[in-house]
């Protein structure tokens, strides 16, 4: 069973709490307006990837030493391959069942949360929590790690609770951006608020760094 994935980077710590793996699908048919990651729209773009090697090289990762708190899975959009994003979490329950990892796994939907579980509907048995809902970028938020007011934090599981708690509610003024430089290519990792993607070309172009594109301009 293959994935089609943009990439997958580690650590991630603007997508969660603490230092996560991010694994970012390929293909979605919302195209929602104002999305930061147009480039994980086609279905044709991006790369495929063998399940059981991702968690070969999640295990391999826990394994090292590094602190893995969790798993969050973006996009794209996750549910457009549903059957190869069941057998990418079967791989990552085998793991935690023998105490190789041991954090929780979120995933993010444009999906509202019932159509999520009908798309999904083993998603409570193997996925911890799940940031439901369309971005809308006419409605603005301040809540950790969501993009627009109608987004919503669901936990599913026990462990989504003892996690999620905390910060289904929780706002921040200044969140998170991480930036990755890989292949000549700058990566931009968190939930930008609005002039934030500006301020950051200003601040690239006055370290030398200029983008000739990027994924959020139309």
């Amino acid at each position: 069973m293959t994935l089609r994935m943009s990439r997958i980077h580690y650590p991630v710590t603007a997508l969660g709490p603490g230092r996560r793996v991010g694994i970012w699908t390929q293909g979605c048919s919302f195209g929602c307006p104002g999305c930061v990651s147009r480039d994980t729209w086609s279905p044709a773009a991006g790369s495929a990837h063998d399940v059981r090697e991702i968690g070969s090289w999640l295990a391999d990762l826990c394994g090292s030493g590094d602190s893995v708190d969790g798993v969050t899975v973006s996009g794209g959009e996750p549910t457009e391959q549903p059957d190869a994003l069941h057998a990418l979490m079967s791989e990552i329950m085998t793991l935690r069942q023998v105490g190789v990892f041991a954090g929780d796994v979120l995933c993010y939907t444009g999906c509202e949360l019932t159509e999520f579980l009908v798309r999904c509907p083993w998603a409570p048995d193997v996925i911890d929590a799940v940031i439901t809902g369309r971005f809308r970028i006419e409605s603005p938020t301040d809540l950790v790690w969501r993009g627009s007011a109608n987004q919503r934090l669901v936990p599913l599981t026990d462990r989504g609770n003892r996690v999620y708690a905390d910060h289904i509610d929780r706002t921040t003024q200044n969140p998170e951006i991480q930036l990755s430089v890989s292949d000549g290519q700058v990566w931009m990792i968190g939930i930008p608020r609005r002039g934030d993607l500006r301020q950051l070309e200003i601040a690239l172009r006055a370290d030398g760094v200029y983008l000739e594109d990027a994924s959020w301009r139309p």
